[in-house]
């Protein structure tokens, strides 16, 4: 040892010695004056009587090292090793026993302590077994799901069903059901939350296991169980797939130790002492100060303590770092010893800034300890740190949170080290964004909840679709002092939670500093290069679990990145006062083309960006000034990709090897610290996880010029004259800074970051609030109950009082964990967190949309978070915040809708999904009266391109979606239209009442007079449309009928064969499409009757014969006795609820009196001439309609009662609309009579060949073969040969049978 001592010791004084930039602040030391100090720092040991006397002989630095080296001996205790333990065998380091203890495919990390599950059931055990004594492991949940943690015997046998506790000889606690398992399974425990510890207890002694939950105990789970000769006991665990877990043998100190019971891996207890020691004195060092001028020493508060260059000073810390650096790469003294020691120094309170005592010792680190070792121990610090605050439970104040993360701030605030843990630590290594997220309380009870929030409250009032009334005026003062007392225990948590989310920006501000330039590159680009990696490892592994961050974490980033980039920012205005302020922030257009950001592989919206750079190249010329290399569009054309996937895969080495490249970053569900390169354990031997292409493409298929982590400040800033980041500006863009660049790239990612997992998680979260709903209605509904109980049934009132105890609990508990999740995730603040990020990507897409081509290059994401957190705004945080409050709210859903409105059908977006859903936030922004008037307040141009847009025909393009937003311009207007939900579902509670569909009506009469404008204008535009129209209701209406058909043969076969579900849906989704094509021709015929009844427009006459044609099939199929469409319905099958007379008779109806009773004198005898003159029209199916049958039929229609009559739907159809129906039934009756008596019978020579149904009315030229006009306009529709010849038609003139002579 002593050699070693020498050494290391003439190292560190060389580098002493050439520190001459340290003041030498000192005079010599006398000799005296030196032994004395040095006795005070290292004191002998206490023996007593004269020895010590004698002992105490002058120390010089000379004789420091064997005086220290003789201290430190005496610590040399014989260790409590194992092997003098009796009671357990294995290795001494215990581990997972990654080679044959395992059972299924599982990620095992690096240190052989976290695993994840991979497959559906998987078992792995430790190396170590124990037989007698008492024993103790913990183990650190970190995914809530489904695991059997406990203990097995070697012979037990596991395999993808049975786990740990299946089988006779293993015993398991699983927290995510509340039982335990030894074969068979009773309740047991409490539930367990990620970041909770369960402790596993085996007193072979006595023959039982017991478990504890973060300290606290379940009690004994299992007694008398199965000891003796050739019986010991592994740790082991089952779990499925994606579930995690890190163990803790006694690698490190236990978090919750239990007397008595000793950990499987012992604890270093010879270094333990030493390290103490030699804190012990640094300790001393640090609290005495040396006075040359009095020649004494002065014991002082350490908290004030400098370097300051005294030679005396540094030479005997010199001395004691000699020892104790080596110690300090050790996990076990750090997390015990230094860690214990940095958090005591802020023991204090006061704010980090008021300690720099811990900004010395890190100085201190860095000079008297090898390069080496200050890495290693600044990365065991950082990471016992991080599992420290991810595995502490939750107090009402946030104690022991805001203690790690006050720690975390000061180590950061030292320059050296945070650069070199950024660099190297915070991202690769660790999952440090876990610093910055709030767990939230699974129980609540031991969270402190219920003393923080002593009254709960929950809405009591619901109107009759379930809805939450929220009107103050008719509470009760009791209920109002209740609210008011719950409010008021929300806000003192919300002032707490404040406090942990302050020191966690403070956090991203100290990452974010930009300033730090001294010693190398500032902490700012080392930051963004990291981040950037982080969110193409979070867009590039979407199933790959070891790297993926969960999105609960992704929520809380998010939040903290926004306040920390908006304080840079605005710090940056107060600077610069002519750049933009972080209210009007946006990234330019310039981002998304110049190459400079990496987007890794994601879509843009013209396609893939080879292409673009292709096709668009000229315009990047011309509009940007970016000349693109011929050689990378050469390098991108795909036989040059396939090329590159056949090397990649030659040199890559196959199995498990591969997985190392692809895995080389944390995993973040398992291990929560470690995890470089996780194995992948296999039972069956094979490799799942070869990836198709390497992670990092070839170089040469990159088209920027740098790879992420190769950039440097000057490339993303800029510097003379270079644009960094804003290189090629378009000539749209204003020359005007904007912010400090690296933040733009930073503000990017923070858009994709809500794209990639934040979205998702808010809407998961509001199902507390939807629980608490729905045990509100429940407890009503017992009270009520209860109120209504006949005394004479006391059995029905206890158990009704029974249930109403359950649910009162229950909603206690959810009140409170509701008011924790609003104000961590639902908050004020949080919402204009995501209502700032909206108003970043409207900006962005407007300055983007203004380059006209260049607007493909355009990243998706950018389009999908505008709808995204449109739709979180007005969804999960509706009932705590209200959307309308916003500011500038209205404005900004203008902006919205203009976005939606433009680039629903913009031709230089290609991505189908993408498409689909602007057109579905289009179509459920018209269903809401205040966005509807936010499209109304679009500019007109605007607006009309739109309508021209939604009017194209229905072929090659998505038009049911398009369809859709027509019928809820209409919806209100129509005839019989003015329901929210359908007659006969009104009993039944739909599922989500705040569904775009279930929206009261509110028609658009502005955007029905533009549909009119242009219908009546463009002829053309108008027959093609109503065409397609036509078209599609043909095809959606037979489709309809055909599977109805199928269905009710299924349905009368004697066996018991159920209809598929997909089927059922599908006939509903045709029969909805069929009435709401319906309803946009009962629109267009309204807004626009010339259209089918001027005949001198061209295609007026076919338009009228095609539409009374489709109108009398509808009528005929639905309205016969006792027909298909009767028995169907009858039937009343799930998924067919919508499915009924009312809906698409009524929209049949509203056509027919459009055009026979409100029309002119000539429009209405034209359209009763055509439709009276349809083969298919039947006078029965109008009757029908007002519940008339034929008089034949009187019998049995009175025998079948519940005939359906337009007149049982007062609330539907007004008095004067039923006056019309009687009026056009009428009409139609006499002409019907006339009709019949006037047309004498003619022969069938007369006869159409075609159809048979109309006489002849048309000659074809040149080749004079007849037909009737209706035919042959049809035919002429799609082909322009004759029906009988093939010669081409070159016109059609009217034919009139000549006299007869």
């Amino acid at each position: 040892m002593s050699s070693k001592g020498g050494t290391a010791l003439s190292r560190r004084s060389y580098r002493l010695a050439s520190d001459t930039d340290k003041p030498r602040v000192t005079g010599i030391v006398n000799e005296k004056l030196l032994s004395d100090y040095l006795h005070h720092v290292f004191p002998a040991s206490s023996k007593p009587g004269p020895a010590s006397a004698a002992y105490r002989k002058t120390l010089t630095f000379q004789d420091l090292g064997a005086h220290l080296e003789k201290l430190l001996a005496e610590d040399n205790v014989t260790e409590d090793s194992r092997d003098q333990i009796e009671g357990c065998l294995g290795p001494s380091a215990v581990v997972l026993d990654h080679s044959s203890g395992f059972e299924g495919l599982l990620f095992v990390d690096d240190d052989l302590l976290g695993v994840i599950g991979h497959s559906n059931f998987s078992s792995i055990r430790a190396t170590t077994c124990v037989y007698k004594g008492k024993w103790v492991y913990e183990v650190l949940i970190s995914s809530q799901g489904l695991m059997q943690i406990g203990w097995c015997t070697l012979n037990c046998r596991f395999n993808q069903e049975e786990g740990v506790g299946d089988t006779p000889d293993s015993y398991a606690y699983d927290g995510n059901r509340v039982r335990k398992w030894n074969v068979t399974t009773t309740n047991y425990g409490k539930s367990w939350a990620a970041g909770d510890i369960v402790s596993c207890l085996i007193d072979l002694d006595e023959g039982t296991i017991t478990f504890c939950l973060n300290g606290q105990s379940l009690g004994v789970a299992f007694s008398n169980i199965k000891t003796g000769p050739g019986i010991a006991y592994f740790p082991a665990i089952s779990l499925s797939f994606k579930e995690s877990v890190a163990f803790n043998f006694g690698s490190r100190p236990l978090r919750y130790p239990v007397e008595g019971y000793l950990p499987l891996q012992s604890p270093p207890t010879t270094d333990l002492t030493k390290a103490n020691r030699l804190l012990g004195y640094l300790k001393t060092v640090l609290s005495t100060s040396i006075d040359t001028q009095e020649e004494k020493f002065v014991v002082r508060d350490s908290g004030a303590w400098q370097i300051q260059g005294d030679p005396t000073i540094l030479v005997t810390l010199a001395h004691i770092f000699n020892h104790f650096a080596p110690l300090m790469c050790k996990v076990y003294l750090v997390e015990d010893v230094l860690m214990n020691f940095l958090l005591s120094i802020l023991e204090g309170g006061g704010s980090v800034e008021e300690h720099p005592l811990i900004h010395q010792l890190l100085d201190l680190f860095w000079l008297l300890m090898e390069e080496h070792e200050v890495s290693e121990c600044l990365k065991q610090l950082m990471m016992s740190l991080l599992r420290a605050y991810r595995f502490s439970p939750i107090i009402p104040d946030l104690g022991f949170q805001i203690h790690y993360l006050r720690l975390t701030t000061a180590i950061l605030r030292h320059e050296k080290s945070r650069k070199y843990l950024l660099s190297n630590v915070l991202f690769d290594v660790l999952r440090s964004v876990v610093f910055f997220y709030i767990k939230t309380p699974l129980r609540v009870k031991e969270a402190g909840l219920e003393e923080l929030i002593p009254t709960t409250w929950w809405p009591t009032r619901f109107d009759k679709e379930g809805k939450d009334e929220r009107d103050t005026r008719e509470e009760t003062s009791e209920e109002r002092l209740r609210r008011r007392a719950y409010e008021r225990g929300c806000h003192r948590l919300k002032k707490r939670i404040e406090v942990v989310e302050e020191l966690q920006v403070q956090i991203l501000r100290l990452m974010l500093n930009n300033k730090d330039k001294g010693t190398g590159e500032a902490s700012r680009y080392i930051f963004l290069n990291k981040f950037r990696k982080f969110l193409q490892e979070n867009a590039s592994n979407r199933g790959n679990p070891t790297v993926l961050c969960p999105p609960e974490y992704m929520v809380c980033f998010l939040h903290r990145l926004i306040t920390a980039v908006r304080s840079c920012w605005d710090e940056g205005k107060r600077r610069s006062p002519g750049s933009v302020s972080s209210e009007d922030a946006y990234v330019p257009p310039q981002l998304f083309y110049n190459g400079k950001v990496d987007y890794f592989d994601l879509q843009r919206l013209g396609g893939l960006l080879s292409h673009l750079k292709k096709t668009l190249k000229d315009d990047l010329a011309s509009k940007a000034n970016i000349i693109i290399d011929p050689a990378e569009i050469q390098a991108t054309s795909m036989d040059d990709l396939d090329e590159d996937d056949e090397t990649g895969a030659a040199q890559r080495p196959s199995g498990a090897v591969a997985m190392g490249g692809a895995l080389a970053r944390p995993s973040w569900l398992s291990s929560p610290t470690l995890g470089r390169a996780n194995r992948f354990l296999s039972t069956a031997a094979v490799s799942l996880m070869t990836p198709r292409r390497p992670l990092a493409p070839p170089e040469k298929v990159k088209i920027r010029t740098l790879a992420v982590e190769q950039r440097t400040e000057d490339d993303i800033e800029g510097s003379h004259g270079n644009d960094g980041l804003l290189l090629g500006r378009p000539f749209e863009e204003p020359d005007q800074p904007i912010t400090e660049k690296s933040l733009l790239e930073i503000l990017d990612g923070v858009v994709m970051m809500y794209n990639l997992s934040v979205h998702q998680q808010l809407g998961k979260m509001v199902v507390v609030s939807d629980d608490v709903h729905e045990y509100a209605i429940a407890l009503k509904d017992t009270d009520e109950k209860i109120a209504r109980c006949p005394s004479r049934r006391p059995d029905i009132l206890e158990e009704l009082q029974k249930s109403q105890k359950v649910f009162a609990e229950k909603l206690n508990h959810l009140s409170r964990r509701l008011a924790w999740i609003n104000a961590t995730i639902y908050s004020k603040e949080k919402m204009l967190d995501v209502y700032w990020l909206l108003q970043v990507c409207i900006r962005t897409i407007e300055h983007a949309d203004s380059t006209g081509s260049l607007f493909a290059f355009m990243p998706e994401f950018y389009l999908n978070v505008v709808m995204n957190s449109y739709s979180a705004l007005k969804n999960y945080f509706s009932p705590s915040n209200c959307m309308e409050e916003l500011p500038g709210y209205e404005d900004t859903l203008a902006q919205l809708a203009a976005i939606l409105a433009k680039h629903f059908a913009d031709p230089r977006i290609v991505g189908t999904d993408i498409k689909d859903s602007l057109m579905q936030a289009l179509a459920s922004y018209v269903c809401y009266p205040q966005s509807l008037r936010a499209v109304e307040r679009i500019p007109e141009e605007q607006r009309m391109a739109m309508m021209r847009n939604l009017l194209a025909p229905y072929e090659q393009r998505p038009w049911a979606q398009t369809n859709w937003i027509l019928v809820r311009l209409w919806r209100g207007c129509g005839f019989g239209y003015r329901y929210t939900r359908l007659p006969h579902l009104l009993k039944t509670k739909p599922e989500d009442a705040n569904l775009p569909s279930l929206q009261k009506p509110c028609p658009s009469l502005l955007l029905q007079r533009h549909m009119a404008e242009l219908l009546s204008q463009d002829k053309d535009m108008a027959a093609s449309f109503l065409n397609s129209v036509l078209n599609q209701l043909n095809w959606a209406f037979s489709e309809f009928i055909g599977m109805i058909q199928e269905i009710q043969q299924a349905a009368e076969r004697p066996e018991r064969n159920f209809v598929d579900t997909r089927q059922l849906k599908v006939c509903a989704t045709c029969f909805d499409l069929s009435v709401s094509l319906l309803r946009v021709l009962e629109m267009t015929i309204t807004l626009v009757p010339e259209i089918f009844l001027d005949w001198t427009r061209p295609s007026a006459e076919l338009l009228l014969r095609r539409l009374a044609q489709l109108l009398n099939q509808v009528l005929n199929r639905v309205t016969a006795e006792r027909n298909l469409f009767d028995r169907v319905v009858n039937l009343r099958l799930p998924g067919l609820e919508s499915v009924d007379h009312y809906p698409i008779l009524v929209a049949v109806t509203g056509i027919l009196v459009r055009i026979l009773v409100d029309s002119d004198k000539q429009g209405i005898s034209r359209a009763a001439s055509v439709l009276l003159s349809d083969p298919c029209f039947q006078l029965r199916s109008i009757q029908y309609l007002l519940g008339e049958g034929d008089a034949g039929d009187a019998g049995a229609a009175s025998a079948d009662s519940k005939h359906f009559s337009l007149h049982t739907y007062t609330d539907y159809i007004s008095t004067e609309e039923e006056q019309k129906v009687e009026q056009m039934l009428t009409f139609l009756t006499e002409e019907s009579k006339q009709a019949a008596a006037s047309t004498a019978p003619t022969s069938e020579d007369d006869l159409c060949p075609i159809c048979y149904a109309h006489s002849i009315s048309a000659i074809f030229k040149p080749c004079s073969h007849k037909s009737c006009k209706a035919c042959i306009n049809q035919h002429l529709m799609n082909n322009k040969d004759c029906f009988f010849c093939k010669a081409t038609i070159t016109g059609v003139d009217d034919y009139t049978k000549p006299a007869s002579s």
